[in-house]
């Protein structure tokens, strides 16, 4: 077997495509390879500054279509990690697959594999579930059979990792032949555990167990609770669980803890019109709903929301307004996702654009050890 490190005092050589703000890279240093990102693509500027910002470099900025496997060959890659639109496949979507425009960019870079000279030694490709029952995917597997990759496909959530977000999404990891999985007995199969990625020979949990409701309720004892992702802890919150009594009006909420948090509110006139489609989360929840691009702009169907009182008091209030619903900050929705403590958004992102980005991003609590399973390999 060996491990992460491609050589004796070499580094993997790696393209990031559809980087945005950079969550394959940051899952690429969790993971511990020792890899060197030689370029990242994105078409979206304000990601691309988010990108330069944390990292010191801004991503190639263009149609990735206009991309030839001569450029690509410059480069000298022996990875690409792909993050491609996921609108073609989402279940709101209109599911055209490789018929919807925003699907051809990725197609035509699968296309530049048997056109290159160096052809990429290991793929990996993130996107929403449904992806692997698309047109797109048949024929992403069609092209990696045809230049002599295996392949081993994941549908996994960070609910599998401990962390308490529900983001089930598709994976795909491919690598030429020679360069053997850990678990070969796995090849060319989709699997629903993370089971590999610890170190099993042997599926501990089936496909179908995964979606039943008892590996749910055991997932949710191993996770952590919410709180331990929040960075706001609202005077209210402390005063409750101190004397278990509800404050009776804002005004005996400390000011100044508030001032910071007063932006993340949820405005009573939407809870009043939309509280029953509101999936309500507390600080001691052990599963909050994936946040999308649109979190903040709409309260249904786009993230929990958090009660600012703790659980205990679920049962004790008249209204929903007692919860004091507050929207999740960016650096809570990034805590969620894994991202390092670190990570920050420009002054000029505004509160918007930064929960959108976050919503295209990924998990690298889940990509992690991931590409720490693709980069471990057998010789062969």
């Amino acid at each position: 077997m060996e491990g992460l490190r491609k050589e004796e005092g070499k580094l993997w050589r790696v393209l990031e495509f559809y980087s945005g703000i950079g969550g394959m890279r940051y899952s690429l240093m969790m993971a511990g390879v020792d890899a060197e990102v030689v370029e990242a693509f994105d078409i979206n500027d304000v990601a691309n500054d988010v990108y330069e910002h944390n990292f010191g470099h801004r991503p190639h900025q263009g149609n990735i279509q206009t991309l030839s496997a001569i450029d690509l060959d410059r480069y000298k890659a022996d990875v690409w990690l792909l993050s491609p639109p996921c609108q073609p496949y989402t279940r709101q979507g209109l599911q055209k697959g490789s018929g919807d425009a925003r699907a051809s960019s990725f197609l035509k870079i699968l296309e530049l594999i048997p056109q290159s000279s160096r052809p990429p030694l290991m793929l990996f490709v993130e996107n929403v579930v449904g992806f692997e029952t698309s047109d797109t995917h048949e024929k992403m597997i069609a092209m990696l059979r045809e230049n002599h990759f295996d392949t081993q496909e994941f549908i996994l959530s960070p609910l599998q990792f401990g962390v308490p977000y529900s983001r089930p999404r598709y994976f795909c990891l491919a690598k030429q032949k020679h360069l053997s999985f850990q678990n070969v007995e796995f090849n060319n199969e989709l699997l629903r555990t993370p089971d590999p990625l610890l170190g099993y020979d042997k599926i501990m949990n089936t496909g179908k167990i995964v979606e039943a409701h008892e590996y749910l309720d055991k997932l949710l004892e191993t996770c952590r609770p919410i709180k331990e992702f929040l960075e706001l802890e609202t005077s209210s919150s402390k005063v409750i669980s101190d004397s278990g009594v509800m404050p009776s009006n804002v005004s005996e909420v400390s000011k100044d803890s508030e001032e910071g948090s007063n932006q993340y509110v949820v405005p009573s006139s939407l809870v009043e019109r939309w509280g029953s489609a509101m999936d309500i989360v507390f600080p001691e929840s052990r599963r909050c709903c994936c946040f999308t691009k649109s979190y903040f702009r709409y309260v249904k169907g786009t993230g929990s929301l958090l009660a600012t009182v703790p659980g205990k008091m679920k049962d004790k209030t008249s209204s929903l307004l007692e919860l004091r619903l507050r929207y999740f900050s960016p650096r809570e929705v990034a805590n969620l996702h894994s991202f390092p403590a670190d990570f920050q958004f420009p002054q000029d992102v505004s509160l918007r654009q930064s929960y959108a980005l976050l919503g295209n991003s990924l998990s690298v609590g889940v990509v992690a050890p991931l590409l720490r399973y693709l980069f471990t390999h057998h010789s062969t």
